[in-house]
């Protein structure tokens, strides 16, 4: 008894699973009951091992899939939006139609915005002004016309049905005000901005230094100091043929910028171009100044002088009126010439002045409006604009008069800065010569051309005006600018 009691203890203190003899199971029967198995029951069974039904696999792979695609339309969605808000897109080609810089001058500042902006590229053609603003309206209207281009200050009318406002994320209105006011009036429509200036010129007054100190005469800045000077200066032969005129104004096929020439004195006199009617007296008395200079028994010119910038530039006339760009031609032709830029006469105090000029405008009608706003915005900065003039001016005198006014004290030590000062007086008129051969402009000046050649033929002034008025009327309407 002793001895199974040892065997007891000794299972009971192992730590592996004990096979006792039978006589001991039965022993343990009889005093561990609590512990023991019934023979009769069966061994539990197993858990099941878990499966993926058929059903949740299939769910699965369409919630992966389903993922998979959410995750490709973002994608999608965030690299198109992407091309959007980038500044630059791949691949695109814009065309800018110019007119008075060449390539070589215009690229220095075309790269710098191609480095700024990846992927596109800007073609620059400088087109030839005749017939220049109906090829831009055709090429336009079908389709192949230029994302950006020059026009003329007076032609915003005309050329509103192809013009793209510009937005204030490229000038805004207060911004706009760094430019001369007569850009807000030419430029501005219902308080929408249909172009930037690329430049300002205004009418001038080109005086030979040499020619009037000889004569002994000052510099007028009025127009009845400009009378007598323009007497004084005129030298005539025996016969009374004119050799040294004073000044080229009362004709108009041989003056250089007639129609401009009496724009100024229109503006100056207060007439209302758009409604002769209502300021015909006045009208009629600038005609009857200019036309003066010719028909008066002391004229100073008439129509068998050569043309004037000509005259000028051989020394045969001592004020010419022009633009800043006249400078050129003039020193082409005789590079010794003395002259001074100096502004022109006055009618009363407060200065009026004459302003034509050209304009970047955007099209309507392009495909890549984002990047042409862009460039429109680069062209007219400060630090381009800088640039673009000096640029420019590696090659000739001077650059283009700079648009802005914070910029025209940048030019006081140039010949052309009497050009830039009249910019904060100036006014314009559909009468330039600077806008083409053909149009409104053209049009206009065809009227006024055949007024003046009328009244030096003999026809009054009053007579020649009426026909005048009727057919500038006409132009108006015909073109809507009224």
């Amino acid at each position: 008894m002793q001895n199974e009691e040892n065997t007891i203890s000794q299972a009971q203190g192992s730590d592996f699973p004990f096979s006792p003899p039978a006589q001991s199971v039965q022993y343990q029967t009889e005093n561990v009951q609590s512990t023991q198995i019934p023979q009769n029951s069966p061994p539990a069974p197993p858990p099941p091992k878990p499966k993926l039904s058929k059903f949740k696999l299939g769910q699965i792979i369409k919630i992966f899939i389903g993922v998979l695609v959410f995750l490709v339309i973002i994608m999608v969605l965030f690299f198109a939006a992407s091309k959007l808000l980038n500044k630059e897109s791949s691949g695109v080609n814009l065309t800018f139609w110019g007119l008075w810089e060449d390539g070589k001058t215009m690229q220095t500042v075309l790269s710098d915005f191609e480095r700024q902006h990846q992927g596109v590229k800007v073609n620059y053609s400088r087109e030839d002004l005749k017939q220049y603003k109906d090829r831009l309206l055709t090429r336009t209207e079908k389709g192949n016309g230029p994302d950006i281009f020059l026009y003329h200050n007076t032609w915003r009318t005309v050329l509103s049905d192809i013009l793209l406002p510009l937005p204030s994320s490229v000038v805004s209105a207060q911004e706009f005000n760094n430019y001369f006011d007569v850009a807000k009036t030419d430029l501005v429509k219902n308080g929408a901005i249909y172009g930037i200036p690329q430049n300002m010129d205004t009418l001038v007054m080109y005086v030979n230094t040499d020619i009037l100190a000889s004569g002994g005469v000052n510099i007028p800045s009025n127009w009845n100091d400009f009378i007598d000077a323009s007497r004084s200066l005129t030298v005539k032969d025996e016969e009374g043929k004119i050799v040294t005129a004073g000044t080229a104004m009362g004709t108009f096929g041989n003056v250089t910028h007639a129609p401009d020439i009496v724009s100024l004195l229109f503006l100056q006199n207060g007439v209302d171009t758009k409604n002769l009617d209502a300021t015909s007296d006045r009208a009629i008395g600038a005609l009857n100044f200019y036309t003066a200079f010719s028909i008066d028994e002391n004229n100073v010119w008439d129509d068998s002088m050569e043309p004037s910038i000509l005259a000028f530039s051989k020394g045969k006339l001592g004020m010419y009126f022009g633009y800043s760009w006249d400078y050129f031609t003039i020193k082409a032709a005789n590079p010794s010439i003395n002259m001074q830029i100096v502004p022109v006469p006055q009618l009363g105090n407060d200065p009026v002045n004459l302003a034509s000029y050209w304009v970047m405008g955007a099209s309507v009608k392009s495909k890549n409006q984002k990047q042409v706003l862009d460039l429109i915005k680069y062209l007219s900065s400060k630090d381009v604009l800088t640039k673009l003039y000096l640029e420019e001016a590696k090659t000739r005198p001077f650059g283009q008069p700079y648009p802005r006014i914070d910029m025209a004290s940048n030019l006081k030590d140039t010949i052309i800065y009497p050009s830039v000062l009249q910019g904060q007086t100036a006014n314009s008129s559909l009468f330039v010569d600077a806008a083409g051969e053909n149009g409104i402009n053209q049009e206009l000046n065809t009227y006024l051309e055949n007024a003046i050649n009328t009244i030096n033929d003999g026809t009054s002034v009053e007579s020649a005006f009426e026909t005048f008025k009727q057919g500038v009327a006409q132009v108006l309407d015909k073109y809507g600018a009224r």
